[in-house]
C-alpha cells in the first residue's frame, strides 16, 4: 500500500519565509487596525468659448444683392451653468454697438457693411446681456451655436480683401 508523504516541516518552514518575498507583501497575523479618509473634488461654474472663422467667400465682385452665410460657435460650459454669448462690434474702422463693417487691408479707406444674426436674416447679436446676446445652459458637453452673416446689397468699394475681427464672449 502507498502512502504518502507529508512535507517535513522544516520544508514548510523555508516555503514561508520564501512567500513573502515572491510576493512583495509580508503576513502579518497579530490583528489589524482600519481608518478612512476622503476624495473630494469641487466643480466650480466654468465655460470655454471658440469659433470657426466666417468667409464672405474669396471673390465677390459687385455687391448688388445680399450676400448670406454662416459659422459656429462652440460652448462647453459646466453642467446647469446659465450663460451669454455676445459678438463685440469688430476690429472694422467706425463699428459700434450692432453696426459692423469690414476695413480694407491694403491700405485704403474704404469699409464692407456686414451684420451678424442669432437668426438667419433677424436678431441682431451684439455684446449687452439681456438685450442681444444668445443664452443657454450647460449642459457639460459642447453646444454648438450657428452664427449668422450677411453683407448687405451696398455701393461697392474699391478691390481689395475687408477683414473685421470680433471677439465671441461667454458671459457665465
Amino acid at each position: 500500500m502507498f502512502r504518502a508523504r507529508r512535507p517535513s516541516r522544516l520544508a514548510f518552514a523555508a516555503l514561508s519565509l520564501l512567500a513573502p518575498s515572491l510576493t512583495g507583501a509580508a503576513i502579518y497575523l497579530n490583528g489589524s487596525a482600519n481608518t478612512t479618509f476622503d476624495v473630494t473634488l469641487k466643480i466650480v461654474a466654468n465655460c470655454v468659448i471658440s469659433a470657426t472663422p466666417l468667409d464672405f467667400g474669396q471673390t465677390q465682385g459687385v455687391l448688388a444683392s445680399a450676400v448670406n452665410v454662416n459659422s459656429t460657435l462652440s460652448v462647453t460650459c459646466t453642467n446647469t451653468t446659465p450663460y451669454n454669448v455676445g459678438l463685440n462690434p469688430g476690429t472694422g474702422a467706425g463699428s459700434v454697438g450692432t453696426t459692423r463693417y469690414m476695413s480694407g487691408t491694403g491700405g485704403n479707406t474704404a469699409t464692407v457693411q456686414f451684420n451678424l444674426f442669432q437668426t438667419a436674416g433677424a436678431t441682431v447679436w451684439g455684446d449687452t446681456q439681456g438685450t442681444d446676446t444668445h443664452g443657454g445652459t450647460g449642459s457639460g458637453q459642447a453646444q454648438t451655436i450657428t452664427v449668422y452673416g450677411q453683407v448687405p446689397a451696398q455701393a461697392t468699394p474699391v478691390p481689395d480683401t475687408y477683414k473685421s475681427t470680433i471677439t465671441a464672449t461667454v458671459y457665465f
